[in-house]
């Protein structure tokens, strides 16, 4: 859902004609849907398309769950929900709330200065582009903690993805209208990644940013980096170069290919085991528009090629309502039709080189990037699992072609450039294979739009439509199962977070070869997603064949159904415990085995969310399914971004766009947080980084 001023990913922009996950659960033979087997001594029997929403969320004790093969245990009770609704008689808490026992405080807010010259923040919202470069970007989303030597566990540096803006409470009292470019260089300066250096000092037991410290950036949407892997150079990637300033973008020339400028979009994120950031650009379409002007010619690329690809990628005349292509040629589609392939990818960051420059990664392949998961294996083999955040998209994979190097960081600096990008077609059985979206296989020849295996790559959605990849409910954060207390499966899991166009009529599908108008796809309904428009989403999961990432086939099945079932089975007791959720999208496994989960839903209590309430932050058993409420959250804002100190005892999270119904004239409409927490000055909501500790020093969900 994210905000009301960001895309909702409502429409299908998949234009193939391959079946979506739902009409392969239909097929399957009833004595062949069964779950996979989570642990040794827990048989989980349920069948595939036999359960009921009764079954979605297992009923929740009071007792800690315990700690079985691969996990150790939950030590909370649920919380009560944040409801947001006069009906249920309990006033709104403009609020984080955690279980007793717990602290949640805010670390650091939209526009906190993080390196040294930076001022501080304005409630006015007056301050300009210059500023805002050098303070905490605007709508947090995903996050790692990277430790320093000096105490790993008291002292590090996070990394935090600012994925959109809301214009009208980013520019103050007048908001986005008249745009200009000063507004826009202030929005493009709140995108992109904050790094910032934190420590926890011995008094008070609190954590705090380090203002003044040489680790702390800011990228922007306007900053150098590098382009590399096997797109890098490639003719589709030769964008008009400008010279950007804080008045203007003046074309001097072409890019080489080699170089981007700005990241957008930072959704959730991922991270490398040889300590470097991955920051993933996803609706990076909607900065793009135009003003009804002549598409400006590619020589050697028939016009129609390219506008089809910006069909297939969701570009729009009017984009998302940043208007950025209205002030800044960089950003209009026609008339610099190719600026539009330099983003939709991963990009790699050194937490630790304040000085490196940040490197857009291209053999994992360009669409919207939502999360990167990465899993080394038994053998040292490395891969990576990332979703495409749209309705009936994909998920795919990407295997290393060399092993990754324990001993030398240096040695996998380029290990991102060279392997395979493959994608994921569930089968009826229960199994699944890996296709390899490799140039010259299973269709992708130059007959067929693919000249090269850049343009596989730069073309990533059409080369899934063309192998035959399986569409699924909006594929969002990945996370891995870790492998610890005798657990030793590849399992992986993976957030669908909702599909309001399945089983809506009429019935629809798309054209394998990409051609369809965007938005068109409307697949049926099945036993697994019995209902129409699947509004609450699942979580899928699978575990790869023979315990290596370099396998072709895995084993899948569905790990948990959204719903409220209060709502579709008024004889339950609904969510009296909390354990009712809907869009699940953050995903994340602590060091322990919990698996914690982040919804991304209106977060206002109206309509289908009347029994949810705000959005929320709950945590899973993998075994049972037993799912635990940690953390309710502010009205109108997401609950997203999660990362831990290495001993589990300090919790970072991030709220996003809190009382995002506010306006220029009133920002404080539906809320005031995180004053209403207790910090900051109060008139502007921000999205903030919250620590959450527990009173006895413990490990976060632990008994």
């Amino acid at each position: 859902m994210k905000g009301r001023f960001h895309p909702t990913n409502n429409q299908s922009v998949n234009p193939s004609g391959n079946e979506s996950i739902l009409e392969v659960i239909e097929r399957m033979g009833m004595k062949r849907r069964r779950f996979i087997m989570t642990a040794v001594g827990t048989s989980v029997l349920t069948v595939l398309g036999d359960v009921t929403v009764s079954g979605f969320l297992q009923t929740v004790e009071a007792a800690p769950i315990p700690a079985g093969t691969g996990f150790q245990g939950i030590g909370f009770e649920s919380i009560q929900p944040n409801l947001l609704n006069s009906a249920t008689g309990l006033l709104q808490k403009d609020l984080v709330s955690v279980p007793s026992g717990y602290k949640a405080e805010v670390l650091v807010a939209w526009g906190d200065p993080i390196m040294p010259g930076a001022p501080n923040w304005l409630v006015n919202a007056t301050q300009d582009a210059t500023t805002q470069e050098k303070q905490y970007g605007m709508h947090s989303d995903g996050m790692h903690f990277f430790p320093l030597n000096s105490g790993v566990n008291n002292s590090g540096i996070i990394c935090v993805n600012h994925e959109y803006t809301h214009e009208d409470i980013l520019h103050g009292s007048e908001g986005l209208t008249p745009v200009n470019i000063a507004k826009v260089r202030k929005s493009q300066a709140a995108h992109g990644v904050s790094i910032f250096e934190v420590s926890k000092t011995r008094l008070g037991n609190s954590w705090g940013v380090e203002r003044n410290s040489n680790y702390g950036r800011r990228l922007t949407a306007n900053t150098e980096m590098r382009v590399s892997g096997p797109a890098a150079g490639n003719a589709l990637l030769k964008s008009k170069k400008f010279n950007i300033t804080g008045t203007g973008s003046v074309q001097i020339g072409v890019n080489d290919g080699f170089t981007a400028y700005g990241t957008v979009n930072n959704c959730a994120n991922g991270y490398t085991p040889w300590g470097t950031y991955l920051t993933c650009e996803e609706n990076w379409n909607g900065y793009f528009g135009h003003l009804g002007e002549t598409l400006v010619s590619t020589p050697g690329i028939p016009d129609s090629e390219i506008t089809a690809a910006q069909a297939r990628y969701g570009i729009s005349q009017n984009g998302s309502g940043y208007r950025w292509h209205e002030v800044d040629p960089r950003f209009n589609c026609r008339t610099n039709p190719l600026e539009p392939h330099l983003f939709g990818w991963v990009v790699e960051v050194d937490p630790y080189n304040p000085q490196s420059k940040p490197v857009k990664r291209t053999a994992l392949g360009r669409f919207k990037h939502e999360s990167v998961q990465y899993v080394v294996d038994d053998q040292n083999r490395l891969a990576f699992y990332m979703g495409c955040d749209e309705r009936n998209e994909y998920i795919y994979k990407f295997v290393c072609s060399r092993p990754f190097n324990a001993r030398n960081r240096g040695a996998n600096s380029n290990l991102l450039d060279d392997g395979i990008l493959y994608v994921a077609k569930f089968k009826d059985d229960g199994t699944g294979e890996w296709i390899p979206l490799v140039h010259g296989q299973r269709g992708l020849t130059a007959e067929n739009g693919f000249r090269d295996q850049a343009e596989v790559l730069i073309k990533t959605r059409q080369a899934a439509d063309r192998v035959g990849a399986t569409m699924m409910d909006r594929p969002e954060w990945t996370a891995a199962r870790p492998r610890i207390n005798g657990f030793q499966e590849i399992e992986i899991y993976c957030t669908l977070t909702n599909n309001n166009r399945r089983g809506t009529t009429p019935a629809s599908v798309n054209n394998v070869n990409g051609t369809t108008t965007a938005g068109s796809a409307r697949p049926p309904v099945d036993r697994a997603n019995p209902r129409t428009d699947n509004r609450y989403g699942h979580i899928i999961r699978w575990r790869e064949t023979g315990r290596t990432v370099t396998t072709a086939t895995f084993s899948w099945d569905i790990f948990l159904e959204a719903g409220d079932k209060r709502r579709t089975e008024p004889n339950l007791r609904g969510n009296i415990n909390g354990d009712d959720l809907s869009s699940p999208d953050g995903l994340w496994f602590d060091n322990f085995g919990r698996l914690w989960i982040q919804t991304d839903h209106a977060g206002d209590g109206k309509g289908d969310l009347t029994n949810i309430g705000s959005n929320t932050m709950l945590c899973a058993d993998p075994n049972t399914k037993q799912v635990r409420l940690f953390l309710t959250s502010p009205t109108d804002c997401e609950v997203t971004g999660v990362t831990s100190t290495p001993d589990g005892r300090t919790m970072f999270i991030n709220i996003q766009h809190p009382g995002d119904s506010g306006t220029p004239q009133n920002p404080t409409l539906s809320s005031n947080w995180p004053h209403s927490q207790g910090y900051g000055p109060s008139g502007r909501p921000r999205s903030a980084t919250v620590v959450i500790t527990r009173n006895d020093g413990g490990i976060i969900g632990g008994l």
